[in-house]
């Protein structure tokens, strides 16, 4: 098999991608290892930044978003029994987020992608990158049973963390950064009316709790928890009684609405960039090349950015023969990636209470909220970054 672009990785980022060649006229295939009903129903990320928004109404696949995703204007923060809404449009000259789970934009790439989109492989998996350094970088995969090659002109590795488009970058070149956490997230779903129409993330003496959803219908909600907790160990009343603790407000007109836990489960924190982003003709995206603590809602949106970025230097190259945003691509996608970190270890630090906390550390804690709550700069800062980084380095 013979193709311009091959995405390793069926996700968000990978259908994308393939999405904005399609539309461009460039050819390309997608691997993906999993069967199409595991990415249709993996629970992931939920936040859509402005410029994600756009990117997929612009791509012809923003029409059940826009029907069925929630656009939330705000979010609210909640410290010391206090409530803080930052009103994300006011503070950014117009740009919000919307609530539309990574599954449902995948259901939406998937059904562009197998209608009238390049090919789209499930079950496939690659076992290798080779020749990344010449003009024609080869895939090896397996598929029903069977080795093939794909050989292409750019390999894009949109198989996250443990895939092989990483791997396949030398150690010698290679540079990593990274950071881990304390603690982990304990994240629900339940059956049962979200308790406030916009997310709120709480500072508790306990620990961090963040109130979300993912319909009018689902609430989805997360507890920070010591790092190995077993999900099974907490029944649903103890997470509800715990959700309660920590979202407490002077506020008697708000209550938590509890209903049935349909999923449970335990979520690492850490931070994670490898350096560079490419190498020679392969190119990383997403969780392949860096991994953001969920505080921030920043790890979809920075795949976003990473493949809408590679298909503009590539378009670029093909339309005027200029190489330039080829060559940046690193460049150009880590210092959206760096300012995502920036601002998802701030987020993160600011909110979770690490287990050898001292009084030091909280007082520390409570002023960098009660800046943001009382200075607009602050606040300005917090809701710019919140709303999503521009992708276009010139804007």
């Amino acid at each position: 098999m013979r193709t311009t672009v091959g995405i390793i990785g069926a996700g968000p980022a990978g259908l994308l991608l393939a999405r904005l060649l399609h539309n461009a006229g460039v050819d390309s295939v997608v691997l993906e290892s999993r069967d199409r009903a595991y990415v249709e129903r993996r629970q992931r990320a939920g936040i859509l930044e402005q410029g994600t928004v756009d990117v997929l109404r612009a791509a012809g696949a923003g029409t059940r978003m826009d029907r069925e995703g929630l656009p939330h204007d705000g979010v609210e923060l909640r410290f010391d029994r206090r409530r803080h809404r930052v009103d994300l449009p006011a503070l950014t000259g117009g740009r919000a987020v919307t609530v539309y789970a990574q599954t449902e934009v995948c259901k939406d790439l998937i059904a562009l992608q197998l209608a009238d989109g390049g090919p789209l492989l499930f079950g496939a998996e690659a076992l290798a990158v080779e020749d990344a350094t010449t003009d024609s970088p080869r895939i090896r995969f397996r598929h029903e049973g069977r080795e093939g090659t794909l050989v292409c002109d750019y390999v894009v590795g949109c198989d996250g963390f443990w895939g092989v488009a990483r791997t396949a970058v030398p150690k010698d070149v290679s540079r990593i950064f990274e950071r881990g956490y304390p603690y982990s997230w304990l994240g629900i779903l339940a059956d049962v009316p979200p308790s406030h129409d916009e997310l709120v993330y709480a500072r508790h003496d306990r620990g961090f709790a963040l109130l979300s959803m993912r319909s009018p219908t689902v609430t989805r909600a997360y507890l920070q928890v010591p790092e190995g907790t077993d999900a099974a160990d907490w029944s649903d009343t103890e997470i509800w009684d715990e959700l309660d603790r920590r979202l407490e407000t002077d506020d008697p007109a708000w209550t938590l609405r509890r209903g049935p836990v349909t999923a449970k489960s335990v979520t690492p924190l850490r931070s994670h960039v490898h350096e560079p982003m490419r190498h020679g003709r392969l190119f990383l995206a997403g969780d392949a090349a860096h991994i953001v603590p969920p505080t921030g809602a920043k790890g979809l949106n920075l795949a976003v950015g990473d493949v809408v970025t590679f298909a503009r230097a590539l378009l670029r190259y093909r339309d005027t023969g200029d190489p330039g945003p080829l060559d940046a691509y690193s460049e150009t996608c880590l210092r959206r990636v760096w300012q995502a970190e920036r601002f998802s270890y701030a987020m993160t630090t600011m909110l979770h209470r690490a287990p050898d906390a001292t009084g030091f550390d909280d007082r520390i804690q409570r002023a960098r909220l009660d800046r943001i709550t009382t200075a607009r700069s602050a606040e300005a800062d917090l809701a710019e970054a919140y709303t999503g980084f521009p992708l276009d380095p010139q804007d």
